[in-house]
């Protein structure tokens, strides 16, 4: 990881001619805003921040696990400030940043004791002031305005009016699901003809419809027609709605005729088995009906500082995989052998999302097809994979984690 004024002289540099900043650091076109000053301060009681930044913008909280970490987000944000140094305090040990997307500027606290971080907000002489404050987790904040995210569970989505209203009952849990491939792509198609993009979509929107059954529970497809949307641009939705979870639904085909069952994905560099490697081949392969002159990828300059974010949902999304992998086994969803796998899928990519790819099975395998059109067999492993995610965000992430560290 960058020091923290190195980092943030780096990212000043790079943005100077993207983002249309001047050398001192106003804003010249856009809606991009500059952190002009970070005032760390700390007590017997924990750790308080001031951001002041040169206008509004939307700012939210959440934690991390595996290590302990809370972090914070600034949307159309960069900073003109060094931050690689707090003082000493009970709470945070250490202290990073970094551009997590063009469009989004991440701090991330490492914890050394539990706790909980608590935002306030407010205009002053045109300028937004953000005050972030670290806690014992349990600890009523001292303003009435601030917002408690207790550890390891994401904020909810801020308005543009401020912290969101306090509801009773689990905070609200976004859900992104993606329909693979839509339009003229049309997916894997059986030797009968049965096109992969129907059956993903006509699954993702039951799915969709299982999740909302749950309180406070949303679920949004990147698609809800026979359209096609490229890669990037699904990656993309799912940030769009504050999704706490992507995931992408499929049905492959492969020329292993015998091969049948449910595999799920996560992403990585490098295929964890030549399967993985076709599957991931067989889906990236979907752009080439994108119109031309789509841009596929994020500009290479932000690329260091993605990483950054990258490390914090990969860890995420292995959980929830496996934690998956055995929901599904428990219901009798027949699975492929080795079922939980990796490989370098592009509309995985969303570096500040945990996302995951279901194949559902194969439309290459007779059995596998007639399943994925059957009703009660879809019903079946949908409402499987909605327990699974429900189960996993409100029955206590970190049991849910602790449990996937121990089937490893």
């Amino acid at each position: 990881m960058i020091a923290g004024r190195s980092l943030a002289a780096l990212v000043l540099a790079l943005l100077v001619p993207v983002l249309g900043l001047s050398a001192s650091g106003v804003a010249m076109a856009g809606e991009e805003r500059v952190i002009t000053r970070i005032e760390p301060t700390a007590s017997k009681a924990g750790l308080s921040v001031r951001f002041t930044l040169t206008g509004k913008t939307r700012v939210r909280s959440f934690a991390l696990k595996n290590p302990d970490r809370i972090a914070v987000d600034f949307e159309d944000t960069v900073p003109a400030v060094g931050f690689d140094q707090l003082p000493d305090n009970p709470l945070a040990s250490t202290v990073r940043h970094g551009l997590v997307t063009a469009d989004r500027y991440r701090v991330i606290f490492r914890l050394k004791a539990p706790a909980a971080a608590a935002l306030s907000e407010r205009l002053e002489d045109g300028s937004q002031v953000v005050d972030v404050a670290l806690t014992v987790p349990g600890r009523a904040p001292d303003d009435a305005g601030q917002v408690a995210a207790t550890a390891a569970e994401p904020s909810a989505p801020r308005s543009e009016d401020g912290p969101p209203a306090r509801t009773a009952g689990p905070r609200k849990l976004t859900i992104v699901i993606d329909p693979g491939h839509g339009g003229d792509d049309k997916g894997a198609v059986s030797p009968s003809g049965t096109m992969e993009k129907n059956v993903n979509l006509e699954n993702a929107r039951m799915l969709r419809d299982l999740l909302r059954a749950y309180p406070n529970v949303d679920a949004e497809l990147t698609r809800n027609s026979d359209v096609f949307i490229p890669l990037d641009a699904r990656a993309a939705a799912a940030r769009e709605f504050g999704a706490d979870l992507f995931l992408s639904i499929h049905a492959d085909s492969i020329h292993y005729k015998a091969l049948r069952g449910a595999t799920v994905y996560t992403l990585s560099e490098d295929a964890s088995d030549e399967l993985s490697r076709q599957i991931a081949a067989n889906e990236n392969a979907s752009d080439r009906f994108a119109p031309t002159g789509f841009q596929e990828t994020s500009p290479e300059i932000f690329d260091i500082l993605l990483d950054l974010t990258r490390r914090e949902t990969v860890s995420f999304s292995e959980h929830f995989a496996s934690a998956l992998v055995t929901d599904l086994s428990r219901r009798n969803i027949e699975l492929i052998k080795n079922p939980k796998r990796s490989a370098g899928f592009r509309v995985l990519k969303a570096p500040d999302i945990p996302s995951v790819l279901v194949e559902m099975g194969f439309l290459s395998n007779d059995k596998d097809e007639k399943l994925l059109k059957d009703d009660a067999w879809r019903r079946k492993i949908t409402s499987a994979i909605a327990e699974s995610i429900i189960g996993f965000f409100r029955g206590g992430q970190a049991d849910a984690l602790k449990a996937a560290e121990g089937r490893g």
